[in-house]
Order: structure tokens, then C-alpha cells, then sequence
């Protein structure tokens, strides 16, 4: 196990398949992230939006990176996503298999 402040899980939800695998393309092909698990399961999103209650499904992206690659892959999910303010919410991952973290690393 292997254990840094270096590595991070963003969420980013999406409006459909094809933008999902757009964004997620995108951000691999960059290297703004090492993977990126798209979730064809959708997610029943309940939200308040210019004053009212909505509700959507969605698709929801898990993006692996790090720390440092953080604003260029919010610069680059807000470029392609069809959302005014795209959910962009970032988690520390505080450990990890070396061998996993490793490849992060190399691949972002």
C-alpha cells in the first residue's frame, strides 16, 4: 500500500453516453488523467436550478489523476460539457496499491 497526498477522484456527471465518452476520450488522450470509469448505470440526480427542483439522469464519470493536473482537466471537462456549470468535484485518494499508483503517475 502506498500512501500520498498526490493523487486524486474527480466526479463529473454527464447528460449522455456521448458526452461521457467524449470527455473521458479527451482527458486520457491528454494525459489530464491515467482512466477515466463511466457508469452506464444512471444516476437519478435531484438538484435546485434558477429557483426550481429538477431532476435528471445522468452518467457519472470517475476520474483518476493527480493533484497537479487538476485545473487543466477542469479547464478541459467545462470546454466539452453541455452543462452551464458542470459538476466537478474532487476527492484525495490517500492510498492506493503502489503498483496502481504508479501507473498513475505514468500516465498523467
Amino acid at each position: 500500500m502506498k500512501s500520498s497526498e498526490n493523487y486524486r477522484l474527480v466526479l463529473v456527471t454527464c447528460a449522455n453516453h456521448i458526452q461521457a465518452k467524449l470527455i473521458a476520450r479527451s482527458v486520457v488522450e491528454k494525459r489530464l488523467a491515467a482512466c477515466v470509469n463511466i457508469l452506464r448505470s444512471p444516476v437519478e440526480s435531484h438538484y435546485r436550478w434558477n429557483g426550481k427542483v429538477e431532476k435528471a439522469r445522468e452518467l457519472l464519470l470517475l476520474i483518476k489523476t493527480t493533484a497537479r493536473k487538476i485545473g487543466g482537466l477542469e479547464r478541459e471537462v467545462k470546454r466539452l460539457h453541455s452543462y452551464e456549470v458542470p459538476e466537478f468535484i474532487v476527492l484525495p485518494i490517500v492510498a492506493g496499491s503502489k503498483a496502481y499508483l504508479d501507473w498513475l503517475d505514468e500516465n498523467t
